[in-house]
């Protein structure tokens, strides 16, 4: 069984802050997240995520931020920030849960929602282990009734996961890899259109050449490109409608189906435009909007955020024809990568997007040793007797 991290009062780092025999004070402040929604506080959070090991838009402070306004007003969530003599090097928000997934078991989590699609923290490149032993520490102290520390939405590759995996085993802690599944990523060193030839078999793309065609003796058809925030809010009113007038609108899982969602996209979008961060596609037919898509521009990566299509025109495959538009991604000297935020096995992105990337949950033992122990128990449980660490 793992043992209790000592407290941490220095340690070994190396990267952009520190040298690798430097030894720096680490201390976590854990706050509400609305006393962080201050000028000075975003200052020092803009600046983690421009030196950040791995770019997640969601945990930035134009995103974050709205999306607690939006959806947790009550203030349950909290701020938690590594510092290291007085820089800030890490954050992640966090929650104490009652429940797991539907079982009335305690837990202290990251925290995200149905609009955050990677639940990794903002750290500060070469200061990964100290992040994560700060982080450990806490959550052994802090803990209250959680009977462990669940992270989502994880990256299962890149210096995150491999640091956190050093630490893991530095402590002998248990920890359990209890989800997995790969989603589409566009990753390549191809032109977009070489992309395309080797994606999609000839006879798909004479098929889209057809459908195109067909859509264009319908009305002048136009593609446009934005990556700043000209003519942004009537642009954002039209993506609502468009998702709204679709079968997510029936279900009720359209943005503009609930008032903080919508909140939520339009305050989103205008943070990522005014932080550079924001690309749009449009789809146009006769000067209507037929397909749409949000991109969070987050270099060396982006982050492909959100779709909508008017389905009255699904024969002509306009969010395949947008799709088609967007691998002009591969061409920009910026990103190397994009991530699809879609669900694995999408029927369409999945034929498309070749790469993948692995992301899953992390469940870790916090605490003393009868914790660890309820712990270990409940996680050979979920694991159905086979822990498969990580």
């Amino acid at each position: 069984m793992a043992s209790v991290a000592n407290p941490i009062h220095g340690v070994t780092a190396s990267g952009s802050k520190a040298t690798a025999s430097a030894a720096l004070a680490v201390r976590i402040r854990v706050s509400p997240w609305s006393t962080i929604d201050t000028p000075e506080a975003r200052h020092a959070w803009d600046a983690l995520a421009q030196c950040a090991a791995e770019p997640n838009p969601f945990h930035e402070s134009w995103y974050l931020l709205p999306a607690l306004r939006a959806l947790d007003p009550q203030g349950s969530v909290s701020i938690l920030r590594v510092e290291a003599d007085g820089d800030l090097i890490g954050l992640l928000p966090v929650r104490h849960e009652r429940s797991y997934y539907g079982r009335p078991i305690p837990q202290l989590c990251g925290w995200i929602h149905g609009n955050c699609f990677l639940g990794c923290p903002l750290v500060a490149t070469g200061l990964e282990k100290a992040f994560w032993r700060a982080l450990l520490d806490w959550a052994d102290r802090e803990g209250g009734a959680s009977l462990f520390l669940h992270l989502s939405t994880l990256p299962l590759e890149g210096p995150l996961h491999a640091a956190l995996k050093d630490v893991l085993a530095e402590q002998d802690r248990l920890a359990g890899l209890v989800f997995r599944e790969e989603r589409a990523l566009l990753a390549s060193s191809l032109s977009p259109q070489d992309y395309f030839v080797e994606s999609l078999s000839g006879k798909k793309r004479k098929e889209l050449r057809r459908q195109f065609a067909r859509l264009s003796e319908l009305g002048e058809v136009r593609f446009e490109r934005s990556r700043n925030d000209t003519g942004l809010t009537s642009w954002i009113e039209q993506f609502l409608a468009l998702e709204h007038s679709g079968w997510k609108g029936t279900a009720g899982s359209a943005l503009a189906s609930h008032q903080a969602t919508m909140q939520l996209f339009k305050e989103a979008l205008h943070g990522a435009a005014q932080n550079g961060k924001l690309e749009r596609l449009t789809l146009n037919l006769g000067g209507e909007p037929i397909a749409m898509l949000v991109n969070f521009l987050t270099a060396p990566g982006a982050y492909s955020y959100k779709t909508a299509f008017d389905e009255r025109y699904s024969r002509y495959s306009p969010g395949v024809l947008v799709q088609r538009e967007n691998l002009d991604l591969l061409a920009d000297p910026q990103i190397e990568w994009c991530d699809s935020c879609a669900a694995a096995d999408h029927p369409m992105i999945d034929h498309i997007w070749r790469e993948r990337r692995a992301v899953g949950r992390i469940s870790i033992a916090i605490g003393g040793k009868l914790r660890r122990a309820v712990f270990g128990f409940l996680l050979r449980m979920e694991l159905k007797h086979n822990p498969t660490g990580l």
